[in-house]
C-alpha cells in the first residue's frame, strides 16, 4: 500500500463530515515519519511539538491524551500542549487511574498490588488533579474526558448494578459542563441501568475495540448505547488480541498489516449515526487495531461518498 499524497490527503480529509473528529490514541510514533511527520523531534519538549505538525495533517481534528492515565499532565505540560496546538482543537484526555482502578494490579500499584483503591470513584481528586489544572491551563482544548476502567474481577465483589450505582453517585458530584465519557473492559457491565446513568447525567458510552470486548457494532447495537450529547469511539485493539500481540505483529507502525473490514465498518457506522442524530463525534484509531491508525483513518475516510452531511 502506496503512501498518500498531500493531495489525496486533503481530498480525503474534505469527506469526513465537519461535526467527525478523527484522531488517534497518542502521536509520537517514529514509523509516521514521511506520513504525518516530515521535522525531526528530540529533547524533552518533543511531544508538545510534535502536536502542531500532527494538528496539521488534514485528516487529524482531535488527538488521544493517554499518557494522563498514568499521571495527571503538570501545568508545565497543558501550557507546552495549548501552545503547539491550533485554536479549536479539542483533545481527548484519559482521567489519571487513582480515579477508576478498583483494585491495585501489578502494573499500576506502585507497591500495592492487590489492595483496593481508596480513591476509586472519588470526585474530589478528580477535580482538584484533574479538572481544575485543565480548566485553569488547558481550556480553549479541552474535550471529552475518558473514565477507563480496566477489566474489574468478578473477585472484588462489584457487580454491575454496583457498578452503575457509584457511577451515578461520581457524577451527581461532577460539574455538569465538563464533558465526560465512561470505557469500560467488562461486558457485563454494559446493563440497561449502565445506559441510563450515564444518559441521566449526559455522559458519553465509549464505543470501544478491545480484546475482551464486543466489537463497536454490538455496542452500538445495544439499547439505550449512544448515551450523551456527543459520540466517541476507541478503535484499540481487535476483539480476541492481545497489546503484546499487536505490539509484535505491527511495530513500527508505517503501514496496515491487517486490514479489518468489520472495524471500519463500525467506524462508518458512528459516522452515519453522529450525522443522523447531529451531535459531534470524536473517533480515536489505535496503531494496534490494523497497523497505521492514520493509514486506517484514511482508508475509512475512502469508503465515505463525497458528501455525506
Amino acid at each position: 500500500m502506496t503512501t498518500p499524497s498531500s493531495d489525496e490527503l486533503r481530498a480525503l480529509g474534505a469527506r469526513i463530515p465537519a461535526g467527525v473528529r478523527f484522531g488517534t490514541s497518542t502521536w509520537t510514533y517514529p514509523g509516521w515519519r514521511s506520513l504525518v511527520y516530515h521535522r525531526t523531534y528530540e529533547g524533552t519538549g518533543a511531544p508538545a511539538r510534535m502536536l502542531e505538525e500532527y494538528a496539521g495533517f488534514p485528516l487529524f481534528r482531535t488527538v488521544g491524551i493517554d499518557s494522563s492515565f498514568y499521571a495527571p499532565p503538570t501545568e508545565e505540560t497543558l501550557a507546552e500542549y495549548a501552545q503547539h496546538l491550533p485554536p479549536g482543537f479539542p483533545c481527548v484526555s484519559k482521567v489519571w487511574n487513582q480515579v477508576t482502578v478498583h483494585t491495585f494490579s501489578q502494573a499500576l500499584g506502585r507497591g500495592r498490588a492487590g489492595q483496593p483503591n481508596p480513591d476509586f470513584l472519588n470526585p474530589d481528586v478528580f477535580l482538584e488533579a484533574v479538572y481544575q489544572p485543565y480548566r485553569l491551563h488547558f481550556a480553549e482544548h479541552a474535550g471529552p474526558f475518558i473514565f477507563e476502567f480496566q477489566a474489574i474481577g468478578r473477585h472484588t465483589g462489584i457487580t454491575p448494578e454496583d457498578f452503575a450505582g457509584r457511577l451515578d453517585e461520581f457524577f451527581s458530584a461532577l460539574p455538569r459542563e465538563g464533558q465526560y465519557a465512561v470505557e469500560v473492559r467488562n461486558e457485563e457491565f454494559l446493563t440497561p441501568m449502565y445506559f441510563a446513568v450515564l444518559r441521566e447525567h449526559g455522559v458519553a458510552h465509549v464505543f470501544n475495540s478491545w480484546t475482551r470486548m464486543p466489537s463497536i457494532g454490538h455496542q452500538l447495537d445495544l439499547p439505550g448505547a449512544l448515551s450523551g450529547p456527543f459520540l466517541l469511539a476507541r478503535a484499540l485493539l481487535l476483539p480476541g488480541r492481545t497489546y503484546d500481540e499487536a505490539v509484535d505483529a505491527f511495530a513500527p507502525y508505517d503501514r496496515i498489516r491487517e486490514p479489518s473490514p468489520e472495524l471500519r465498518h463500525d467506524l462508518l457506522r458512528l459516522i452515519e449515526m453522529a450525522v443522523r442524530t447531529r451531535i459531534p463525534a470524536y473517533l480515536l484509531v489505535n496503531n494496534r487495531a490494523e497497523g497505521s491508525a492514520p493509514l486506517t483513518i484514511a482508508e475509512v475516510a475512502r469508503m465515505l461518498p463525497e458528501t455525506i452531511a
